[in-house]
């Protein structure tokens, strides 16, 4: 645990704490659960684990809808529970990143409560508070991620206020100095307690123009870099006004401030906007502001080669000095072993997507059950739990089907989740992917993740090294990593048949887990979702 910067090519494990492991069996994933299980993510290998919020909270967003920073929800459990987390981690070597949902609070918290009581109370500008139009219309043309206006119409005061999200979840003010203070100590309480730093939730979005000025509309719809379907109104603007604010940054500094008194700990934030790498650069460049942040570029349904290369070089030509870190799945997307499938969800395809997310420059997020070679659970509308799924039926299911409890023992009832019913159901052809299940296979996707983690962290080329592309084509994506005087080639095969691909000179293959990739002098031969790393001999 002395390692100050080990979070510079480090693996975090994100832990959804409500679908992981239910402890005291009421059908929902707890704090206790984690503590059970600490054993299993240590034996991933993983630097960190990301807890996704535990707040106390209404739930109407699954905890993102935040009513009191500085509590554990019952339903998770209690502050000494969460301290037993940090305790168990910290033996184990492993650090926890806690998130913090920071753009917006619950409309049940006591600050909002007060807020909208009336227009001169102390906390009458903690929120986005808003006169309607002479017609009675929202004051501008902003819209929320899940659907409709931004605004919602408040009678104590007569005005209305700013949700990005649910209207459930009004936007703070970060343009009044009491909210950047107040959200900078309940930060700090949490790393009294000995968490090792935040994932920050749509980090971005903080401050919005003071003069609610009106988005362009945006004349080239498509699949937006923050998930945001073409069927969602959010795309048809250029979201120019309503975040990715400059006096952002002024606050990420603040933030970066308080975790230098606190060596060790680091920051990874959440970017969704239509120019996320220049965003990173800008959030990530200078070491005075956050330590990693990631984008949804790898999070979309787009997985050829050239969309890989384009989106690597991009990051690589944008960031700088900048740090990255990918992820190819979490809570809020299709489970990459459906989105990038191309037909039947296949194994070997599984372990092609972590050979190359785990070989690429930069930090590394892991959501649970990729190990397990979990694809995405198929629920009826009757099961869905998620609003934006509700709201966006049947186009769009919601983000139920990557949340569904982890299967720990195949023969075990509920999966060995719970005793009780889950809250989202446990989808059956899961059941054969359980931990039980692959464990006493040394070639399940289970240990092959291990193995393959614990490969990464003992090679400095993939952690230090620089990283630079060499080749595409419909199938094969091919780059290339530095470090000193040694060079490593990476080569993907993401087709469906072999290939052989000519490197141009001599290499020494590599030793990599699962790899199958065969080296002869210059020459490669690749099968259908085959990979290799190979050292240039010259």
């Amino acid at each position: 645990m002395n390692r100050n910067d080990w979070w510079r090519g480090g693996v975090i494990y994100q832990v959804y704490p409500r679908s992981f492991f239910d402890s005291n069996g009421d059908g929902v994933g707890d704090l206790l659960g984690v503590v059970e299980k600490i054993d299993y993510i240590a034996s991933l290998n993983v630097d960190a684990i990301w807890l996704s919020p535990f707040f106390t909270s209404p739930m109407k967003d699954f905890g993102y809808d935040v009513s009191d920073y500085r509590g554990v929800d019952p339903l998770f459990g209690t502050l000494e529970d969460f301290k037993q987390v940090i305790a168990a981690a910290h033996a184990r070597g492993i650090r926890i990143l806690i998130d913090q949902v920071l753009n917006h609070s619950s409309d049940q918290h006591a600050w909002f409560k007060e807020s909208r009581s009336s227009r001169d109370n102390p906390k009458a500008d903690w929120y986005v508070w808003a006169d309607a139009k002479d017609d009675g219309t929202v004051p501008n043309n902003w819209l929320s991620v899940f659907g409709g206006p931004a605004w919602t119409w408040d009678s104590r005061r007569k005005q209305y206020y700013l949700h990005n999200f649910l209207s459930s979840q009004p936007d703070l003010n970060f343009h009044c100095e009491a909210v950047q203070q107040q959200l900078l100590e309940d930060m700090e309480f949490w790393l009294q307690l000995g968490v090792d730093g935040f994932r920050l939730d749509a980090a971005n979005f903080y401050f919005h123009d003071r003069e609610l000025r009106n988005n362009p509309p945006n004349h080239e719809i498509r699949e937006g870099s923050i998930g945001v379907r073409v069927d969602n109104p959010y795309a048809f603007q250029q979201h120019i006004h309503d975040k990715t604010q400059p006096e952002n940054l002024g606050f990420l500094r603040r933030i970066r401030q308080l975790l230098e008194r606190y060596p060790g700990s680091a920051t990874v934030a959440e970017i969704g906007c239509d120019n996320s790498l220049r965003t990173m650069a800008s959030y990530t460049g200078g070491r005075d502001a956050l330590h990693m942040a990631y984008s949804f570029d790898l999070l979309t349904e787009q997985c050829s080669p050239e969309f890989l290369r384009r989106t690597i070089d991009s990051v690589e030509r944008e960031l700088a000095d900048g740090w990255p870190c990918w992820s190819i799945g979490n809570h809020d997307v299709v489970r990459v072993m459906s989105r990038w499938a191309l037909g039947e969800p296949d194994h070997m395809r599984g372990r092609l997507f972590m050979a190359m997310l785990l070989s690429m420059r930069g930090s590394i997020c892991l959501y649970q059950g990729e190990e397990l070679g979990l694809d995405e659970a198929d629920l009826s509308f009757e099961q869905l739990v998620d609003p934006y799924g509700i709201r966006f039926w049947p186009e769009f299911k919601g983000r139920d089907g990557c949340r569904t409890p982890m299967p720990w023992h195949d023969q075990d009832r509920h999966g060995g989740f719970s005793r009780e019913q889950p809250w989202l159901p446990l989808a059956d052809r899961h059941l054969p992917l359980s931990v039980a299940a692959q464990e006493p296979n040394p070639d399940s996707m289970l240990n092959i993740y291990r193995r393959f983690v614990a490969w990464r962290q003992d090679q400095p080329m993939l952690t230090d090294g620089s990283m630079h592309t060499l080749h595409h084509d419909e199938a094969l994506l091919v780059y290339e990593r530095r470090l000193d005087d040694e060079a490593w080639v990476c080569l993907f095969n993401l087709g469906d048949s072999a290939r052989h691909f000519d490197l141009g000179t001599p290499v020494q293959a590599l030793d990599a887990p699962s790899a199958s990739a065969v080296f002869d002098g210059q020459r490669v031969h690749l099968p259908a979702n085959g990979f290799g790393f190979a050292r240039r001999l010259a």
